[in-house]
């Protein structure tokens, strides 16, 4: 496999584990008008509305929830796609959320994006070559023109596809292949972060697998951090070290993979968690099953206090009168446990939802309190995702929109 010439960043290279991306009171409000000739603001879409996270370096942080939470806003607001209507974008310590023209085109190209739809993010009237190789266009220094055709070959190559392929079009290539060229195009200036909106959410089960293993290998070999966001709660977990749950335009609880899928604290985390089948029959006849009642409220109009109390089983007085705080609950804090994590909830507890699987594949762990061993890490440069359907990975997982 050919190895991509590195070119020098703008900014000082972050080292491993310290943060490259922090994001603080992330806000995005949508106007809704009134009127034809003329137009007024009558209310606003509260897509994003105060988000806290930090991505650090070589890391994949997930973000999982429904549809409508406000996943893929974040995301285009990360890459400017959108601009913030508060909040702040640190990149290296820089603020990048106001930055505008070279400035910009300098951070853009160390933050790019992967899109969710295979068949609608590529130009169909742009070869395979001229789709991976525009970003040169706006980034000349990257690769010269001498060296374009080469450079785009070496990452067809290093995606998984035939370099012979560079005079193709889209419509000749498969879903899963399709993703592979929007990979190689966002690989294309050798960015630092990359921002993947559900790029799995359109293939098919054994295609999503590997797709999930190229980019595990990719982030291993050009040290990548990955914003990966999907509503399926298996691949979130497989795939990431750190997980944000979101709601209503916010993030209602972020911890680590174990903290997050065996000790949850948080109701909607819970009753999301509830929904994952488990393949293990006496474990599944003992979980508790979550059914929430109710709609999501409108995102132009979120109830006050805790956004979720409208559905929660848990609702007091004081939800509806305090807003909680994405911050470690006081019956936890300090105590060294998994559920020592933040949680925006003023009634946090941790319920055992989906118990951890055993070195045998089966559901094991005390359900009395939760502890179980974690799966063994996957090792750099390897890939333990086999393609096709399995238990706790993409084709047993909810899709939960």
């Amino acid at each position: 496999m050919p190895e991509l010439t590195e070119e020098t960043a703008d900014l000082a290279p972050v080292a491993a584990g310290e943060p490259i991306l922090e994001i603080r009171g992330l806000v995005k409000h949508f106007p809704l008008t009134q009127g034809i000739l003329i137009k007024r603001q009558i209310g606003a879409v509260k897509a994003v509305d105060g988000v806290d996270f930090t991505l650090h370096q070589g890391e994949t942080l997930g973000i999982v929830g429904e549809s409508g939470c406000g996943k893929s806003t974040v995301a285009k607001l990360l890459v400017n796609l959108e601009r913030p209507t508060a909040g702040e974008i640190f990149y290296k310590g820089e603020d990048i959320s106001r930055l505008s023209g070279r400035a910009l085109r300098s951070v853009r190209r160390n933050i790019q994006m992967v899109f969710q739809d295979p068949y609608t993010s590529l130009n169909p009237r742009m070869t395979v070559g001229d789709i991976i190789g525009e970003p040169y266009e706006i980034h000349p220094e990257v690769a010269p023109k001498g060296s374009r055709r080469r450079r785009v070959q070496e990452l067809l190559d290093v995606v998984g596809l035939n370099p012979e392929y560079i005079n193709r079009y889209p419509h000749q290539f498969s879903g899963g292949q399709r993703q592979r060229i929007g990979i190689a195009r966002g690989l294309a200036l050798r960015p630092e972060v990359i921002v993947a909106d559900e790029p799995v959410s359109a293939l098919d089960v054994s295609v999503q697998a590997q797709v999930i293993n190229l980019m595990e290998r990719l982030q291993d070999e050009f040290s990548l951090s990955y914003l990966f966001i999907a509503h399926d709660l298996s691949i979130v977990r497989h795939i990431s070290d750190r997980v944000g749950v979101m709601y209503l335009g916010r993030i209602v609880e972020i911890g680590s993979d174990i903290q997050i899928y065996e000790h949850p604290t948080h109701p909607y985390t819970q009753a999301l968690l509830s929904a994952v089948p488990v393949p293990d029959p006496d474990a599944r006849e003992g979980r508790e099953r979550i059914i929430l009642t109710g709609d999501v409220p409108s995102p132009a109009n979120p109830p006050s206090g805790c956004r979720f109390r409208t559905r929660c089983w848990k609702a007091q007085e004081k939800c509806a009168q305090e807003e909680p705080l994405l911050t470690v609950p006081s019956l936890f804090r300090g105590s060294g446990e998994p559920t020592d994590h933040p949680s925006a909830c003023h009634f946090a507890e941790e319920k055992l939802i989906v118990p951890a699987e055993g070195a045998d594949g089966r559901t094991t762990g005390d359900h009395e309190h939760g502890h179980a061993d974690r799966p063994p890490p996957r090792e750099p440069g390897r890939t333990n995702y086999p393609p096709g359907p399995q238990p706790g990975l993409p084709g047993a997982g909810p899709d939960i929109t």
